[in-house]
């Protein structure tokens, strides 16, 4: 299966030219070293949209939102109560744990992106994707008081913190930063994959907004990387030999797990 090709995309064709995509515009001249603005998303199958799992959850019910995060604060059992003490550190920790919330995930890591755009061998026989996104930008783009604050703080990415010293909670978020806006932050070192994975996340003022939407009317700050389907297999392997695996993304039996069927199912299935 392939996907309708646009301006912002490029067509890989060898796993030379991916690596080289991934890291084009890295080199900082002003610092002379190579570093990034980007972050990565990489699907399985390049036709899906940024969509949040809250929205293909719940759909157009945008109040949904605060009863299923009141309920998960409500029920939440952990041994850090630190980690549910605010309305974003709870959006955060259901995010985590599988709940369906209006974030998305990305990382720094343009081989975990990779990882995630050929985990899923199901979809072998359709093309991939890894979106990359130009974080600094898009947080540049952001209203006040949040613009100010990153000034200040003289950093590219929001934190927990720095959002919860503005606003107490997300509805709060919403009205002040007004309608269609998105900005990415990195989320607590909860466990150890969230720190494997380099995460962080993006979120948008509306809980059933579209990035590819906000993407579609900013084309400056994005790109999209196809994998041909015919490449995945070589991408895998090569990923495998890399330890960018299930093992490490996910520590533990369950990741160990995963790792393992997909090490040694074979080509022809």
């Amino acid at each position: 299966m392939t996907c309708k090709i646009t301006s912002n995309d490029t067509v890989i064709e060898s796993w030379t030219q991916l690596v080289d995509e991934v890291y084009h515009d890295a080199w900082k001249p002003q610092m002379g070293r190579f570093r990034s603005d980007y972050a990565f998303r990489g699907l399985s199958d390049c036709s899906y949209q940024l969509k949040s799992s809250f929205l293909r959850n719940c759909g157009e019910h945008p109040e949904l939102e605060y009863h299923i995060l009141r309920n998960f604060r409500k029920y939440a059992r952990t041994s850090e109560p630190s980690l549910t003490n605010t309305q974003l550190r709870s959006l955060v920790l259901a995010q985590h744990h599988g709940l369906p919330t209006r974030l998305l995930d990305w990382t720094y890591s343009p081989f975990i992106a990779m990882h995630f755009a050929t985990s899923n061998t199901e979809h072998y026989n359709i093309d991939g994707v890894i979106w990359k996104v130009d974080f600094v930008k898009v947080n540049r783009l952001i209203p006040e008081p949040l613009k100010i604050l990153l000034e200040q703080e003289k950093c590219n990415a929001f934190t927990v913190e720095m959002l919860e010293s503005e606003f107490s909670n997300v509805q709060k978020f919403d009205e002040e930063i007004g309608h269609g806006n998105v900005l990415f932050f990195e989320p607590p070192s909860i466990d150890d994959r969230i720190v494997n994975q380099f995460a962080l996340f993006s979120i948008m003022s509306n809980p059933i907004s579209i990035l590819d939407d906000w993407l579609t009317n900013h084309p400056e700050v994005y790109r999209r990387i196809i994998i041909p389907a015919k490449l995945k297999w070589e991408v895998r392997d090569k990923l495998d030999q890399a330890n960018i695996t299930e093992r490490v993304l996910f520590p533990g039996l369950d990741g160990l797990a995963s790792w393992l069927k997909r090490h040694y199912q074979p080509k022809s299935i």
